[in-house]
């Protein structure tokens, strides 16, 4: 007599915890979710060392791991032989180039004067056309001494290009962390080789994270952005603060694996609630509730 007493009390007691949440607020479901980036090594490579464990705390800029750059080196040294090389060419074009535009300059004014003296009958037509044909020819002679430089100039363009290039794959071969947090996950050891843009490790920032809920039609008018909400989780006493940061314009349909109040398929909208969680309580992927506080 005494158990079914006990029992029926206890049945009275959550009905009750039952009614009272369901009068003053909506619990909701959903998975905590974190920034994850998977680190590249944007130079791919033999990983020389590899500084980080699975479980380190990185931040912003730290090294994660260094990548052999032995042959870009040699291949750095020769483009610097080479823009050396494209340099004295371009002394010498220049010289040229203005050589020959010395020597139109000058048959150019040599054919004006004899131009006037053709037309006072000073000088036969064919010292004329003589001189005609000279200022032709350094016409020609500038334009080849023209494209000439033009075409060492384009190398020495390229030749720079491909410098800040292997410059960069150079520095690119530090690999550095993004962001703050914590290597979730690491993918390579030292002395392995990493192909190019290829993830070493993974990390996730866990001091600010997020969930994502799913919410009816009718309850959509009762919350706005901005509005604050309570985090449950299993296990710990107290409640952590929220907030709701983006509410979908759009409706779709109820998800197969979040939760709702309501059991049957139905239109739904995502809700995105942010969460601080400074001392890293809160995991990716652990279950928690929301409650929407009216």
């Amino acid at each position: 007599m005494v158990g079914k007493t006990a029992t029926g009390l206890l049945v009275l007691a959550l009905l009750w915890m039952g009614c009272q949440r369901n009068g003053s607020e909506q619990a909701y479901t959903g998975e905590v979710e974190a920034t994850t980036v998977q680190v590249p090594a944007l130079t791919g490579g033999k990983i020389l060392r590899l500084f980080v464990e699975t479980g380190d705390t990185v931040v912003t800029g730290q090294v994660i791991a260094c990548t052999d750059t032995t042959e870009l080196c040699y291949q750095k040294e020769q483009l610097k032989a080479g823009l050396e090389k494209v340099a004295m060419q371009r002394k010498l074009a220049e010289t040229s180039l203005s050589r020959a535009r010395n020597d139109a300059e000058y048959l150019e004014k040599k054919l004006k004067r004899f131009q006037q003296l053709y037309e006072q009958n000073s000088i036969p037509q064919q010292t004329l056309e003589d001189v005609e044909n000279r200022y032709q020819a350094a016409r020609a002679a500038l334009e080849s001494a023209r494209q000439q430089f033009l075409g060492i100039r384009a190398e020495e363009k390229k030749l720079r290009a491909q410098l800040k290039l292997l410059t960069k794959k150079i520095h690119d071969a530090t690999v550095r962390s993004p962001l703050s947090g914590i290597v979730s996950a690491k993918y390579y050891e030292a002395g392995e080789v990493v192909p190019p843009g290829r993830a070493v490790v993974e990390v996730i920032r866990l001091e600010k994270v997020w969930v994502k809920i799913y919410l009816s039609e009718r309850i959509l008018p009762r919350i706005q952005v901005g509005q604050s909400v309570t985090v449950r989780v299993d296990g710990l006493e107290s409640t952590l603060p929220g907030r709701i940061a983006w509410i979908s314009p759009r409706a779709e349909f109820t998800p197969k694996t979040i939760y709702t109040p309501e059991t049957r398929t139905s239109l739904v909208y995502a809700v995105k609630v942010n969460i601080d969680n400074p001392n890293h309580v809160l995991k990716r992927g652990m279950p928690v509730e929301i409650l929407l506080n009216e």
